[in-house]
């Protein structure tokens, strides 16, 4: 009686180990096959990463000068970093390679910064004066838009002989510059949330006289230039300065006025 049941106890102890062995064994296979399933091949990860990246082409309406499109582009790549962006300035557009969430977040930021430019019409006033008396007054009206430059030009286009060549026929063919003279205006409007920002420089030229029997040569002139940056008000004037002629007493005051047209 003793002798079987101590068969019967090492047979349940025998049948426990295997049972122990057996579910050990499933566990670590389970455990391996989910792991080269899951992660440890590169080429399958790699793979479902490509998968799950998409493009698309954005095309920008309003910044339509390489800067801009520039800066835009190099906005994009400090704020997705992960993503690739491509600028193509013959089309205008900027290609994003990258998760739906950057895709999304690269339409966010190129709306914010494709936006219309504003575009001002600026009114400069010239008043004449002579020993304190008013002359006469001229207007002369810019359309500028934020960010470009517009030069506007009146006067005449003087020939000054830079240099002479002499060919082997005897003949000579003179190098010749030719200079603006009159006036000239430059303006370069920047425009934020709260300021517009005017660069101008106003240019007045003359010929001098030339002296009886001084014979041919390069004409003198009389120049004055006024040159600055100034803040601005749409709708209220600013005085940007005065011009003496150095040959006369005439005194000439600049006046801006700056108006929003869109």
């Amino acid at each position: 009686m003793n002798l079987k049941c101590a068969v019967d106890r090492r047979l349940r102890m025998i049948s426990a180990c295997s049972t122990i062995f057996l579910a050990l064994a499933f566990t670590l296979f389970t455990g391996a096959a989910a792991a080269q399933t899951s992660g440890d091949d590169p080429t399958a990860a790699q793979a479902k990463t490509e998968e799950q990246q998409i493009y698309q082409t954005l095309y920008l309406t309003h910044a339509t000068d390489h800067d801009s499109l520039n800066d835009i582009q190099t906005d994009l790549r400090n704020m997705i970093p992960r993503a690739k962006i491509y600028g193509v300035s013959s089309e205008n557009a900027i290609t994003v390679r990258g998760t739906a969430d950057e895709i999304a977040m690269a339409q966010k930021l190129v709306a914010d910064l494709d936006r219309p430019r504003k575009v001002y019409r600026l009114t400069y006033t010239i008043t004449d004066s002579e020993d304190g008396q008013a002359k006469g007054t001229r207007h002369y009206t810019l359309i500028v838009a934020s960010g470009e430059k517009t030069l506007f030009k009146e006067g005449d286009r003087v020939p000054i002989v830079t240099g002479r060549t002499s060919e082997s026929t005897g003949s000579s063919n003179d190098q010749v510059q030719y200079l603006d003279v009159g006036l000239n205006i430059d303006a370069f409007l920047t425009t934020s949330a709260d300021a517009l920002t005017l660069h101008s420089k106003v240019e007045l030229s003359s010929l001098a006289a030339q002296a009886a029997g001084s014979g041919a040569r390069d004409p003198d002139l009389h120049q004055t230039v006024l040159e600055g940056t100034s803040a601005l008000v749409p709708g209220k004037a600013l005085v940007l300065g005065s011009l003496d002629t150095p040959t006369a007493s005439r005194h000439e005051e600049v006046e801006v006025l700056a108006e929003l047209v869109r």
